[in-house]
């Protein structure tokens, strides 16, 4: 059995994520110590667990630890991931209830539910637009756009937003299934065709989401960028504000969130945004800084080399290396240093097949 130690450099619930996903790719069993070591409240948190249920329920896993607050966890798959409807809820791994972010459970199971057999779909509540992870409708307008290069075939529909009082947000995934992702080069992002925005509020008034949409668009077209940005009210149980951007280039799409916060101003929630989009688009670069790491899994699963230029080189990315490494796979490399423009280059391994891949992992 794999040991991967949690602690390792930004010591989240990215390794936990990437060794679940690996794990059930590869069929090798794995026990994850630490867990979650480096934050404030370490080992799973209600959304590490749901997606550890989550990956245990596609390919029928022993676990052991699959606990609320558990920092160790056995992890063994007994099948390829099986196509099917899914149903979870990060409200069901917490007593009180949680807001936790569905999109990290979603990552987990995305790419093995994309290599089985058939069709799936998964139904996910929860968080759809909480800190500290991917909204839904980035993964919307920039990772699975993203992933249908690349061969990967997944629509979402957002059916309520979740933030972090209240949660309730959910989610459809519809998974194709039986595919085999290709190899791809992000390296040339093309020129930036214009900017769309959504300034969202839910059970809040009306001029919230148009101040955050005033300043926004007089940002972008003082900087003489086309831009689309739509105020609305969003479907919700509970209260939440926010702006998204999408920079659609030639080659490629770029996301960025700001989120509203108690006594943070609606101008200054727009501010964030664009600073944001700004800091990317002046490096040149085709993947945004939350992109990256989430390429490296289907960059690796492709057959040929993958590379992609990213305007900032995250502990995230270099962490999704690392965790992949240890299963044996070492044709991968990030050039520039932390916090600094870099590139992904991943040599991967192709899939060739529903059946576990552990000679893969063993001959990468």
């Amino acid at each position: 059995m794999l040991e991967i130690d949690g602690a390792y450099g930004e010591g989240g619930g990215q390794i936990l994520r990437s060794s679940l996903t690996l794990a059930i790719v590869t069929g090798q069993p794995v026990r994850l110590v630490n867990i979650r070591a480096n934050r404030s409240k370490p080992g799973l948190r209600p959304q590490h667990l749901t997606a550890v249920r989550a990956a245990a329920a596609v390919c029928d896993a022993e676990t052991d630890g699959d606990a609320l607050g558990s920092e160790t966890l056995t992890f063994a798959p007994q099948r390829v991931a099986q196509a099917g409807n899914y149903l979870f809820d990060v409200d069901d791994a917490s007593p009180t209830g949680s807001a936790g972010a569905v999109s990290l459970v979603l990552q987990t199971i995305l790419l093995p539910l994309a290599l089985a057999s058939s069709r799936s779909e998964v139904r996910l509540l929860g968080g759809t637009a909480v800190p500290m992870s991917p909204p839904a409708i980035y993964l919307e307008r920039v990772y699975l756009p993203t992933l249908f290069e690349l061969g990967i075939r997944a629509k979402l529909a957002h059916r309520l937003w979740g933030f972090i009082q209240g949660g309730g947000g959910e989610v459809t995934v519809e998974i194709r299934g039986s595919s085999r992702p290709r190899a791809y080069d992000m390296t040339d992002r093309g020129s930036l065709i214009r900017v769309d925005g959504l300034a969202f509020a839910a059970r809040l008034p009306s001029h919230i989401p148009q101040r955050m949409t005033n300043r926004v668009r007089a940002r972008l077209n003082d900087a003489g960028i086309e831009n689309r940005i739509i105020p609305e009210h969003v479907p919700s149980p509970g209260l939440g504000t926010g702006l998204f951007l999408v920079a659609e280039y030639e080659n490629a799409q770029a996301g960025f969130l700001s989120l509203g916060r108690r006594g943070l101003s609606s101008e200054e929630v727009a501010e964030i945004g664009y600073q944001a989009f700004l800091e990317h688009h002046r490096t040149g670069a085709a993947c945004d800084p939350y992109l990256a790491d989430q390429l490296v899994l289907p960059f690796l699963l492709a057959a040929g080399e993958s590379r992609g230029t990213t305007s900032r080189v995250t502990r995230h990315l270099l962490t999704s290396v690392w965790v992949a490494r240890q299963f044996g796979f070492d044709g991968l490399q990030v050039e520039g240093e932390s916090g600094e423009p870099g590139v992904l280059l991943v040599k991967g391994v192709g899939y060739s097949g529903n059946t576990p891949q552990s000679i893969l992992a063993g001959g990468a």
